[in-house]
């Protein structure tokens, strides 16, 4: 039996709403300078490799490009231990220039051991004005975690530090 309070213009309604509220929410991190990026997406960054090593992924991102230690270029706030690693919350700030010539272009999140280490790209604008950013990550297990920075000059900068998980949050 058809339910006469479902017509075909309310179902049209709902996904004009959900349309708009997707390019509301893009529009609104797009006025922050923070546009996420899912991992792997059509972005010139590749595929990954089903079961591809941590080397294999920092390889495919960066090429041969060097790592250099961020110092205290950036301050990066990881827990020591992760009771989940299910939900592990990172926090990245940076003093690195934001002008409109020299600026953070990308921040990339890597965990070593995850089953597929790449987590995140979260691409960035001179609009920012700073460097500052918290999430959330999954962890399949302890690991090295890498925040690596990338600025629009191709250099590299990468804060590294292992997180011991009691639980591990990456199943399946």
């Amino acid at each position: 039996m058809k339910n006469p309070l479902l017509t075909t213009h309310d179902a049209g309604r709902r996904q004009a709403f959900r349309i708009l509220g997707a390019a509301g929410l893009a529009a609104g991190l797009a006025s922050l300078g923070v546009m996420p990026r899912m991992a792997g997406a059509a972005t010139g960054l590749g595929m990954p490799k089903p079961g591809e090593k941590v080397e294999e992924t920092i390889a495919r991102l960066f090429g041969n490009r060097p790592l250099q230690a961020a110092g205290d270029k950036m301050k990066v706030d990881l827990p020591l231990i992760a009771e989940n690693g299910a939900v592990v919350p990172v926090r990245i700030e940076s003093n690195l220039p934001m002008e409109a010539n020299n600026y953070v272009k990308n921040v990339y999140i890597i965990t070593d051991k995850n089953r597929r280490p790449f987590n995140a790209r979260l691409a960035l604008t001179p609009d920012a004005g700073k460097l500052s950013i918290a999430t959330n990550i999954r962890m399949g297990g302890t690991s090295d975690v890498r925040v690596i920075a990338e600025m629009s000059d191709g250099s590299l900068y990468q804060f590294k530090q292992e997180v011991k998980v009691t639980v591990g949050g990456c199943g399946g």
